[in-house]
């Protein structure tokens, strides 16, 4: 097929397009400054949750924002000093957390979230790395009854697009987990849903199989775009003879506006960073992965042991992590636990911290299409902590709207 397209970011969600369209014959180049899963796609949770069609932003969000600017332990994130250039962002982030908008924007995600963990069962199998593929369900866990009725309108949005959970009590709780510590007398059961126990591992199958079909993994920092008659020419560092292209996705995370900005193609993005802490030693604490609902934190089972991971921080591409977030991680997985031997397993098991940046839109619908006026220029970018749950599906989407389909 003599289709010539270019995918900019290697990161899941470039690798599945790439991949998806050289599967079905196009020639396709894929281009990072790093190498693949160098950024956010290494370090996620490994969580495939089509169910999560509720946005970040959510009704009475309003409300938080002053606390997300003086406490440096809360789930949601905001450093005053960060404040005056987020500013329109967090505008938006306010106005798109109205019911009626709510509503709409789990309409936009679950359209973009279906088939997504029968897509991966089958990438999984296609790239050589079925046994990745983790299917026992997600465990969103509550302190009590009332805290889980108060997320009743989340739950009523998951249900309403066909995802369907189960009320646990204690009981309950301890028969999918007996290791989990009696804060949590409640929880919501969703049998179907999956997880990636290695999500950089997986990201380096599906770009092994791409190369292996003939396309071809560039390193070079796109620096800008450049529409020559009805190709496109790509801007590089290092300076490299790149062949003019038909079409160029951009996926490039939440570095995408540099590429962007000066085309006029406007994107409201920000970094979502997301912080982890894995507990190389401690794999065996639970089976499946966990959601602590009230801090906002994912506890899961890899193959490189037990990460803690989660919380929203809007602080941009520049500053360093905060430390303070690595410690939320450790004390919130200390109390998940009921026994002193698990917490002792915890506290003394080797550690690794990460944090990376996922890019968000302030409505958290992801930007996966056309851009705009500008013919053979598409967009797959805005996934926040979706990308891994997204990415099969939006190459796909730019598959079928590039070759047909």
């Amino acid at each position: 097929m003599d289709i010539r397209v270019a995918v900019i970011g290697a990161g899941i969600v470039g690798a599945c397009i790439a991949h998806t369209l050289r599967a079905r014959g196009a020639q396709v180049d894929l281009i990072d400054r790093d190498e693949p899963g160098a950024g956010a796609s290494a370090g996620n949770s490994g969580a495939i949750s089509p169910y999560s069609v509720t946005p970040v932003g959510m009704p009475g969000v309003a409300a938080s924002v002053p606390r997300m600017l003086i406490d440096p332990y809360g789930a949601l994130r905001l450093p005053i000093g960060y404040l005056p250039r987020a500013a329109p962002w967090l505008v938006r982030f306010v106005a798109a957390s109205t019911a009626r908008r709510v509503e709409a924007i789990a309409d936009r995600l679950a359209v973009l979230h279906h088939g997504a963990t029968e897509l991966h069962r089958a990438l999984t199998r296609e790239v050589g790395v079925p046994e990745l593929f983790l299917q026992r369900g997600h465990l969103h866990l509550y302190p009590d009854e009332a805290a889980l009725d108060a997320d009743a309108h989340g739950w009523a949005l998951r249900e309403r697009h066909g995802y369907r959970h189960e009320r646990l009590g204690r009981a309950a709780i301890l028969e999918l987990e007996p290791r989990l510590s009696s804060r949590y007398q409640a929880g919501a059961f969703l049998a179907d849903q999956a997880t990636i126990v290695d999500p950089l591992r997986y990201l380096r199958a599906i770009v092994a199989d791409f190369t292996a079909r003939g396309g071809r993994l560039t390193r070079a920092a796109v620096t800008g775009l450049e529409r020559s008659g009805s190709r496109w020419r790509l801007l590089a560092e290092p300076a490299a003879t790149q062949p003019d292209y038909q079409h160029v996705v951009v996926a490039g995370g939440a570095w995408s506006r540099r590429l962007l900005d000066p085309l006029g193609v406007v994107v409201h993005l920000e970094s979502q960073r997301g912080y982890h802490v894995q507990f190389t030693a401690a794999g065996g604490l639970v089976s499946r992965t966990v959601v602590l609902a009230d801090r906002k934190v994912f506890v899961t089972p890899m193959r490189g042991g037990l990460r803690v991971g989660g919380t929203v921080e809007i602080a941009g591409l520049a500053r360093p992590a905060d430390p303070r977030r690595f410690e939320i991680m450790r004390r919130v997985v200390g109390e998940a636990f009921e026994q002193d031997g698990d917490r002792r397993l915890l506290a003394e098991s080797p550690q690794t911290e990460w944090m990376g940046h996922r890019p968000c839109m302030p409505d958290s619908v992801p930007r996966v299409g056309p851009a705009g006026h500008h013919p053979g220029l598409w967009l797959s970018l805005g996934h926040g902590h979706l990308g891994l749950t997204n990415s099969a599906r939006s190459g796909v989407l730019i598959a079928d709207a590039i070759l047909g389909g």
